[in-house]
């Protein structure tokens, strides 16, 4: 039997995506297991992320800085505004390393039965970077659900009258799947195929 603060991390490791208590009972056996190898170095890391960690006033992402990474990029181009539900998203398109703009998180989508308004998510901050000027296209990369692509219809009308291009990810993607799920060949392909909005 294990002692109630091993337990306790063991609790903690199980509330993750993708750990449930047999997994996360494996995972801290390991980190014990190797102590200065494994334990040490993901203590530092996490007190490293938690002393830094910020939300990108720009876009939304999670970053140990603000403007994130992307933002503060020069050779970024900031003609391209990639819109994402949320920094999953972000980062998965940013594994395919095909995308050369910048990004705006939404921090979720539009769902009536959940009840996420317009005004519940970062599209006022989206039409500011747009209407501020110097955006040409906006790619709508939102998930190919059903309150995704509502999220994405509703977008697109609110920059109708911008002058910029409005495409959307080509919808190759699996209906019902989420950009983070996605091997970075279909991201690439669904990137390269994207299309305007009609």
């Amino acid at each position: 039997m294990a002692s109630i603060e091993i337990e306790q991390l063991a609790q903690a490791l199980s509330r993750l995506p993708g750990y449930g208590p047999r997994s996360a009972r494996r995972a801290v056996l390991h980190l014990l297991k190797r102590r200065d190898g494994a334990l040490l170095p993901l203590l530092r890391a996490l007190e490293l992320v938690h002393e830094k960690l910020a939300t990108c006033h720009v876009c939304g992402n999670v970053d140990t800085s603000d403007p994130c990474g992307i933002c503060a990029d020069p050779r970024r181009d900031a003609r391209m505004l990639c819109v994402v539900e949320d920094v999953a998203d972000l980062w998965a398109l940013e594994r395919s390393r095909l995308f050369p703009g910048k990004f705006h998180v939404l921090g979720g989508r539009l769902s009536a039965l959940e009840g996420v308004r317009p005004e519940d998510l970062n599209i006022h901050g989206l039409l500011a970077r747009v209407t501020g000027g110097g955006v040409d296209e906006v790619v709508l990369a939102m998930n190919a659900t059903l309150e995704g692509q509502t999220t994405a219809h509703y977008i697109a009308e609110r920059l109708e009258h911008a002058p910029v291009r409005i495409t959307q990810l080509a919808h190759g993607l699996p209906v019902g799947g989420e950009l983070d799920y996605l091997d970075d060949g279909t991201l690439a392909q669904a990137l390269r195929a994207r299309r305007p909005v009609a």
